[in-house]
């Protein structure tokens, strides 16, 4: 690893506390606050900058590598969308359809601009061969990036669970690049995981007397979050040097995954809308069992890890994907069955 990564990580670590420091006075100021209401247990107004910092703080770092950025211009260009209407959402409530249209706009710019996209879904056919996509392939990149940025999304209903998931997710892909000795992708991914930390570090603070603020990372931060795993997911997974397999991206991102699309499935069947709101979630779950808010995070936290652990291990063993595909999709089968026996 180059040995001025030191100061790249100093970097993002000085800028995204500044900003963490700073900004909420502002947020508060303008009305970029979330207020508690029947979804929303929290006290009081809290500043939804924790997206704003980690974009800035992540960006301008990663223009500090020694790496050819005009890799990463479909990232930026699609992370820049998602974080100005993410911002103009808190602020405004956009509907979904202008939501949708930006993430759709940012899939894009990342497949056609920035040449990542998906060509095969990996070795998971019955037989064991290569499922390529060929002109579906633009289609299922964007299908795919709305998919990823909306779990993220639509699991962040607790204090620190969408930036732990987040956080669990981007560890995993920098071990598996540091394996793989993909150096690039490891320096990019660790900025990444330092900015998340210090997010959450502020956003677990409670203390009363202290001058730091606590913040949320709003609908700014799960877009970018979204869209910035699923950029790596597709990079990290296509061509001859993949560090990872497909699959292998199902599980490192099970948890938010699983949860969204048995909800969506779900809310379908009722006749309902796929994206309508509701506490059924699997924390809601959690919660509605009597649990805290603290020991639901962590126990997703340790699914997540465990679900994490077993693709990791699955790749270095080379188990075979198709056996590793089936055995995810039986999982989403026992907890979609469940959340549809369940009554929250």
């Amino acid at each position: 690893m180059n040995h001025l990564f030191i100061f790249n990580l100093l970097t993002a670590v000085v800028i995204t506390t500044v900003l963490l420091i700073k900004l909420p006075s502002v947020a508060v100021k303008i009305g970029l606050v979330d207020h508690p209401d029947d979804r929303k247990q929290h006290q009081g107004q809290v500043p939804l900058i924790g997206g704003i910092a980690i974009f800035v703080g992540f960006g301008l770092a990663l223009l500090t590598l020694d790496i050819p950025l005009n890799d990463y211009r479909g990232l930026f260009v699609g992370a820049t969308i998602l974080v100005v209407v993410g911002v103009l959402d808190d602020l405004h409530e956009l509907s979904s359809t202008f939501r949708f249209i930006a993430q759709i706009l940012a899939a894009i710019a990342m497949a056609e601009w920035g040449g990542v996209r998906l060509l095969d879904l990996g070795e998971i056919s019955p037989a064991g061969n290569t499922v390529h996509l060929n002109w579906w392939s633009s289609l299922l990149t964007i299908f795919a990036t709305v998919g990823v940025i909306n779990a993220l999304n639509m699991i962040d209903g607790l204090d620190g669970l969408a930036g732990s998931l987040s956080l669990i997710t981007v560890i995993s892909l920098a071990l598996l690049c540091f394996i793989g000795g993909d150096h690039q992708s490891l320096q990019v991914l660790l900025l990444l995981a330092g900015t998340i930390m210090l997010f959450l570090i502020f956003n677990r603070h409670h203390a009363e007397h202290s001058k730091l603020q606590r913040v949320f990372m709003g609908d700014s931060g799960s877009m970018l979050l979204g869209f910035i795993l699923c950029w790596f997911f597709i990079h990290l997974s296509q061509g001859v040097d993949a560090a990872i397999n497909p699959v292998t991206a199902l599980w490192v991102f099970a948890i938010p995954l699983i949860d969204t699309v048995s909800q969506m499935f779900r809310r379908v069947l009722k006749g309902r809308s796929p994206f309508e709101q509701d506490r059924l979630h699997i924390h809601h779950w959690l919660l509605n069992k009597g649990l805290s808010k603290s020991a639901t995070v962590i126990i997703l936290i340790f699914i997540a890890v465990l679900m994490a652990g077993i693709g990791i291990f699955a790749q270095l063993m080379n188990w075979s994907q198709t056996l590793m595909f089936y055995a995810f999709l039986g999982s989403f089968a026992v907890y979609f069955s469940y959340s549809c026996w369940r009554k929250c």
